[in-house]
């Protein structure tokens, strides 16, 4: 490995590790984001959507760099350095004399996706879950080489404590805890060996907050997440296809996930060696989960997050040059996050993504405020989770309630109000009332119908 390519990777690390604190500190939170921002409020082992380390992270964060936009996400674009040390460490441990080049190409591969780029100058689960899961292969490439029984033993704890990590930030990262167990049980050599198993009670210990929550909760966030299993929609799979595969191909940018197929043909080629025989299926095994579940059912394009890490490693293997791929995903990051912050090139609010998340929530926030000191209000409802996350965010003078269901796994104690500024979406059977709009560049991006009623547990009176 040549000084210049280690000095190159410095500095490209550094400029994108920059661009996205900058990012991270401009873009106002999405409304998933403010949401995730009331949970770190109220930490405990798990929520109805999602566990709980994203709050943990914005906790900290916040702790770390205030109650801001910076400070929620700020472990985000912070976690993608080490991140990027544990990637270069595992393709070295995995490929022995190439290991050194192969990880440079892949943390390159990484970094220049979308899903990473942008998607770790946010905070949401999967950027927690991004960064355990590179922790995990890394953990998996240490149990690969060790020789020792008792570092053996360690390295496949530190396994399972990293996939225990990883599933603390989203349940999807069972598929590569699955993946690994499988690819180890059908390998006849390793299918003797005793150290893989002490990967499971690693697991089970870090994975314990989340499972004891659900326990303790009527398991209602994992019924949540696995009644999506049960969504049929066959005449629709076309459509959820191409979504999926088009998603990738965005998230990843187009000339990386070429990279990413391609690397897959060498891997398989090289699948006598164990590390690439294991990529593979940690790879696959998850794409084709959500290949399946997409014949009935949208896969949202963030959902195969999980197996970045390990399709980098992948796409490392290629034989082709990785330079143009990586130049063109970095600078496809580049215009999203100048459109993002700047709004150059203008678009239409209704074409314009990071408006329709982004855009007119001051103004909004502002207008509700107003209302609720003509109403006299003693509290704000909204059903909407996203509208009453925003709404808590701006630090309105009064209790804000979420309608929806989730608040109520918030632990927040119920109370009655008599007298509550009710925001909802308009709709056909919507009562009378005031119109309040989030708007961007004069047009209107949603409007909500505004009354006034009583509630009690999270429940509107009549």
């Amino acid at each position: 490995m040549r000084g210049k390519e280690v000095f190159s990777l410095s500095a490209g690390l550094a400029f994108l590790t920059a661009l996205r604190l900058y990012l991270a500190g401009t873009m106002p939170l999405t409304p998933d984001e403010a949401y995730y921002r009331e949970w770190s409020h109220h930490l405990q082992g798990g929520y109805l959507d999602h566990p709980f380390m994203v709050a943990l992270w914005i906790r900290i964060g916040t702790w770390l760099a205030g109650d801001s936009p910076l400070g929620a996400r700020f472990l985000g674009p912070i976690s993608v350095l080490p991140g990027s040390f544990f990637l270069f460490c595992a393709a070295r441990n995995l490929f022995g004399q190439d290991g050194a080049r192969i990880g440079i190409r892949a943390v390159w591969l990484l970094n220049a996706t979308l899903m990473v780029g942008l998607g770790c100058a946010t905070m949401t689960p999967d950027t927690p879950l991004v960064f355990f899961t590179t922790l995990t292969v890394w953990a998996l490439s240490v149990a690969l080489k060790v020789k020792h029984t008792l570092s053996k033993v360690l390295a496949w704890s530190a396994v399972g404590g990293g996939l225990g990590l990883g599933f603390d930030s989203k349940y999807t990262a069972v598929l590569v805890g699955a993946a690994m167990a499988c690819g180890l049980l059908l390998n006849a050599d390793w299918r003797r060996r005793l150290s893989p198993w002490c990967a499971v009670p690693a697991f089970l210990l870090s994975a314990a907050p989340v499972i004891w929550w659900n326990k303790a909760h009527h398991w209602a966030s994992f019924i949540k997440q696995g009644g999506r299993t049960g969504d049929w929609h066959p005449a629709r799979a076309a459509q959820f296809l191409g979504e999926l595969i088009g998603g990738q191909i965005g998230l990843a940018t187009p000339l990386v996930f070429a990279i990413f197929a391609m690397g897959l043909v060498h891997a398989y080629r090289r699948r006598a060696e164990v590390g690439a025989y294991l990529l593979c299926w940690i790879a696959l095994l998850p794409l084709c989960v959500f290949l399946q579940h997409a014949l009935g059912d949208r896969v949202q394009a963030n959902w195969p997050a999980v197996v970045y890490p390990a399709w980098a490693l992948i796409g490392a293997l290629s034989l082709v040059r990785v330079r143009w791929a990586v130049a063109s995903g970095c600078a496809i990051f580049v215009l999203v996050a100048v459109h993002a912050v700047y709004q150059v090139p203008a678009l239409a609010p209704n074409k314009d993504p990071v408006a329709r998340q982004t855009a007119g929530w001051e103004r909004f926030a502002s207008d509700a405020a107003s209302l609720v000191q003509q109403k006299k209000a003693d509290a704000v409802a909204a059903e909407d989770y996203g509208v009453a996350s925003k709404l808590a965010e701006a630090g309105l003078k009064v209790p804000v309630i979420g309608l929806d269901p989730r608040w109520q796994f918030l632990g927040l104690a119920a109370q009655p109000f008599q007298n509550v500024l009710i925001i909802n979406d308009i709709h056909p059977n919507s009562p009378k009332g005031e119109v309040i709009c989030r708007s961007y560049a004069g047009h209107a991006i949603r409007c909500y119908r505004v009354t006034v009623s009583a509630v009690k547990d999270g429940v509107v009176l009549p």
